[in-house]
């Protein structure tokens, strides 16, 4: 028997009704039989097009508030039965049973019923049973049934019906089954992680929105995008995000996250760490105290404000080579300068909730974890020396906290009038992180005396306050845990230096 199919009959049953007017006008033309039920069957009927309701075929009415209409062997006999199938063939005969050679469904839209905060009641009640039924039939007899599942494939179907006046191929229904499974495994993703609530131990990730990048992390790799990158941000200028402009636009959206709503703050990260980063009266003064930081690493970095990006602010960053700038708002005056660059891309970041958890493969699975939504605050501390922090210094030792929370392990932050003056950042000994990170600050030339210190993870020896003592570090902030705290705690008593210990571990790897 031929791979290709004429379409003689079609059962329409949809949700949506956007966009379906041409394909029934075009299966009208062609002479299809048209099948449909309760709103579908009138908006048909409301065209002036003959359309026969199900309840004909099934001589059952839909029952149970709609909940019942399409479930019944008469359709989907009429769906899955096999016309090479001398056995189906006589069964459909005995049963006078139509054959379908074409579903045309969507499904209730039952994530943006959730997403309304609309009631448990209504939320169930937009769990689609007959839908979801008429389309997994349809696809798994693809052989001989095209199956439409979404109201996004209505341009295309009505391209392939145009051009073959009704005929299609094998591949085609292969592809839009293909389609359909994914729609289907879509919405049943969506319901199990509405019901479970995190509760069952269980990995269930769908994403059909998806971004070809034009690479990964390098040229010869392949890179997507899964997500709904219009939801986070209004992209207002520049090239397309490449793969490692999404995960530093990440990393610098999650360290922002820690000081919104706080005086202005301006960071520049590169390689997904902060690389320079203040808060100060205006923006235009933490912009240019951030890049102080480090004026060599700001280079093609990516740059986000806690606030609005001001003209002064946008003349300074015009100056500076960079491949994004992030913010919640821009002044007029500041989106001409900044889109001088062409390629230079402006992002307004919106206001969203972002995942509680994080993934990543790992070996031959994956590694869910919580996000570490721990951010160290002032009654959290625990004051291990006989020196006590100053108010500015408790100040500093917080603000460097947030900055060693949002950097790549093993990692030492060197603040100082809340500015970064460097960080020790991924080295596999804290001391290499702390030496890193006096060097780098003297470098620029920081003076450290008075700054404080953050670490990321407890010390199990004093040499890292020795060292940071004799650099000029006056405060420290470190979570503690290690049986040898008090050779830490007794060099800092022995030297004037104060300690607070937080009880939190904050490693990033």
């Amino acid at each position: 028997m031929s791979t290709l199919k004429t379409i003689k009959s079609a059962l329409i049953s949809v949700f949506h009704k956007d966009g379906l007017e041409p394909i029934v006008r075009k299966l009208d033309e062609l002479n299809v039989t048209i099948y449909s039920t309760g709103g579908t069957e009138k908006f048909i009927k409301e065209l002036g097009i003959n359309v026969i309701p199900v309840e004909d075929v099934t001589s059952y009415p839909s029952i149970l508030g709609g909940r019942v209409k399409t479930l019944h062997p008469k359709v989907f006999g009429g769906i899955l039965n096999r016309q090479d199938h001398e056995g189906d063939i006589a069964e459909l005969k005995e049963y006078n049973i139509p054959q379908i050679d074409l579903v045309i469904v969507d499904l209730y839209p039952f994530e943006k019923t959730v997403a309304s905060g609309a009631s448990e009641q209504d939320i169930v009640e937009k769990i689609d049973i007959g839908g979801i039924s008429l389309i997994r039939a349809a696809a798994k007899n693809c052989k001989d049934t095209f199956i439409v599942s979404s109201m996004d494939q209505y341009e295309d179907f009505l391209s392939i019906l145009s051009e073959n006046k009704g005929e299609t191929s094998i591949e085609q229904r292969k592809k839009y089954a293909a389609k359909s499974f994914n729609v289907s495994s879509h919405y049943d993703t969506a319901i199990f992680n509405y019901f479970n609530n995190n509760e069952e131990p269980a990995l269930k990730i769908s994403e059909t929105n998806a971004q070809v990048l034009r690479y990964g992390e390098n040229p010869h790799q392949k890179g997507y995008f899964f997500g709904d990158l219009e939801e986070m941000f209004d992209k207002l200028h520049g090239k397309e995000l490449s793969y490692n402009n999404l995960l530093d636009v990440d990393a610098a959206v999650n360290l922002m996250e820690e000081f919104k709503g706080e005086a202005p703050t301006f960071a520049i990260l590169k390689h997904n760490n902060a690389c320079g980063f203040a808060q100060r009266e205006t923006i235009s003064e933490a912009y240019s105290d951030a890049l102080a930081g480090d004026p060599v690493s700001a280079f093609g970095g990516i740059l986000i404000a806690n606030t609005q990006i001001d003209a002064a602010t946008a003349e300074k960053i015009h100056t500076l080579f960079c491949e994004v700038v992030i913010a919640p708002s821009y002044s007029d005056e500041a989106l001409k300068i900044l889109k001088g660059k062409k390629n230079r891309i402006i992002l307004v970041q919106k206001e969203i909730e972002l995942p509680k958890t994080t993934i990543r493969t790992c070996l031959n699975g994956n590694l869910v974890q919580d996000k570490d939504h721990v951010t160290d605050k002032l009654e959290d501390l625990k004051y291990v020396t006989n020196n006590k922090p100053t108010e500015s210094e408790l100040e500093d030792l917080l603000f460097a906290s947030k900055l060693c929370k949002n950097t790549k392990s093993n990692t030492i932050i060197l603040v100082k009038n809340k500015q970064l003056l460097a960080g020790g950042t991924g080295q596999t000994s804290r001391v290499d992180a702390l030496n890193q990170a006096i060097e780098k600050a003297t470098s620029f030339n920081f003076d450290l005396k008075g700054c404080v210190m953050a670490s990321d993870a407890f010390f199990p020896f004093p040499d890292c306050v020795e060292i940071a003592h004799k650099a000029g570090v006056k405060s420290v902030i470190q979570p503690g845990g290690s049986i040898k705290d008090q050779l830490s705690i007794d060099y800092c008593n022995n030297n004037g230096l104060s300690m607070v210990m937080t009880g939190t571990r904050h490693f990033k790897h």
